[in-house]
């Protein structure tokens, strides 16, 4: 009785505590089926289609994910940490600034077009940029009803319509792939996912619809904590898509497709890591510094433990079993993926450990912090990756990845004494467990 009454206080209490496990089980929910989904598509598109376009698709979202960074004034978590995070007027001039962004991505785009297809020696770029940038303009008009959910850790119906959003979308991309056999197929359901997320999103998610409204001091408060989110997001593009930026120049579309299947694999637990840490631990933190108390920060403190040692585990079996994985999977044209699979997953294991830190900095609204940090993880991380992939190629690269995140680690710690959050049991054993790993497999 005593058990089935925790389940039930887990399952329906209101405590920030009970939200916090619960919105982390439906993030791990819905992005663990949003992979799985994704996986499904990947295995059916790869018998349909050629490893070059895979590496076409990697191109373009490479462009596209950069322009995003690149205007990113970071109105969620501004939404996430605000006092005003639920004043109507507050979030309607959020998204009239994020409908207005998202024309201007779509406008770069088209004027990145050329010069990207002559860069990277891929004519067809000159097309399929411009269209797939369309999704910036739809993605655009996204009702801030996502982050209210997020900002009170209410996301039942957001693992709904996630889901929801990524079958649909797959069955039609496959049935497209189908019938045109080409990358015009992921192009266009690239579109059509996004006008399907808006709209479910529109029509499914609690709360009223925003209309287009400008208030000054609405936007003063944006703009001043956005000020240095979007250098940070500037220089986190480097992070999160440098790699396949640099090794663009340095495979063929062909290979740069295996290298993405292999990506796509082996960073799922880093990415899963990040999609819960960054829904999850801003309200979290917001409410510890609001409540200085032992049992709150003991809690905190098992809360970052259990989110590491998980996402951990998966990566270890990851780097064990991801050969299997791929020669299981897919056919011979992909084999070579399978050596990538373990490298990643291996290489991920220092930026995983310190994934929570950086998230004190914005519940404390100290973006400047933040982006510090991941100035200085850029910096690193594209002078050792771009080194080591020119030495001794993707070995190399991967090998430079971790060296950069390790040597990132203490302005990493800095920040989180700054606020009162760093654990050095934390680091020093799972850095220890990643360290042993490592040993093994290598």
């Amino acid at each position: 009785m005593m058990i089935r009454a925790r389940i039930g206080l887990l399952l329906t209490g209101e405590g920030l505590v009970h939200r916090a496990m619960r919105g982390s089980a439906l993030t791990i929910i819905s992005f663990g089926g949003i992979q799985a989904i994704r996986l499904a598509s990947n295995l059916i598109l790869t018998r349909l289609l050629f490893p070059d376009v895979f590496g076409l698709m990697t191109l373009i979202m490479v462009v596209i994910q950069g322009l995003n960074n690149f205007s990113d004034v970071g109105i969620t978590p501004a939404i996430l940490q605000s006092k005003r995070g639920d004043d109507r007027t507050f979030l309607d001039t959020a998204f009239t600034m994020q409908a207005f962004r998202g024309v201007m991505l779509w406008l770069g785009c088209c004027v990145l077009a050329v010069p990207a297809a002559q860069f990277y020696d891929v004519p067809e770029l000159v097309w399929f940029l411009p269209i797939s940038g369309l999704t910036a303009v739809i993605f655009g008009f996204m009702p801030t009803k996502v982050e209210t959910a997020n900002r009170h850790l209410r996301m039942g119906r957001l693992t709904v319509v996630e889901l929801a959003t990524a079958a649909v979308t797959t069955f039609l991309t496959v049935v497209l792939a189908a019938i045109l056999g080409s990358a015009w197929a992921l192009v266009i359901g690239l579109i059509m996912g996004a006008i399907i997320k808006v709209v479910m999103v529109h029509m499914l998610m609690a709360g009223p619809a925003n209309k287009l409204r400008w208030d000054r001091d609405c936007a003063a408060e944006l703009i001043s904590f956005g000020k240095w989110i979007l250098p940070s997001t500037v220089v986190g593009f480097v992070i999160s898509q440098g790699d396949k930026a640099v090794l663009a120049r340095l495979l063929t579309l062909s290979e740069l497709g295996i290298y993405n299947i292999a990506f796509f694999l082996a960073s799922f637990p880093l990415m899963l890591g990040i999609a819960v840490i960054s829904r999850v631990m801003i309200p979290i933190y917001r409410s510890a510094a609001e409540d200085q108390g032992s049992t709150q920060q003991n809690r905190v403190r098992l809360m970052r433990a259990a989110l590491t040692g998980s996402f951990l585990l998966l990566l270890a079996l990851l780097a064990i079993f991801g050969q299997d994985v791929v020669e299981f999977l897919y056919d011979d044209r992909y084999r070579e993926a399978g050596t990538f699979v373990r490298l990643i997953a291996l290489a991920s294991i220092p930026t995983l450990i310190g994934l929570t830190y950086d998230q004190a900095a914005l519940a404390a609204g100290d973006s400047r912090g933040f982006f510090w940090v991941t100035l200085v993880r850029a910096v690193l991380f594209l002078s050792l990756f771009t080194i080591g992939a020119w030495q001794a190629g993707i070995p190399g690269a991967l090998a430079g990845q971790a060296l950069a995140a390790i040597l990132a680690f203490p302005m990493l710690v800095r920040l989180a004494r700054r606020h009162g959050v760093w654990d050095v049991w934390h680091d020093l054993g799972f850095g220890l467990a990643g360290i042993a790993l490592a040993a093994v497999l290598l």
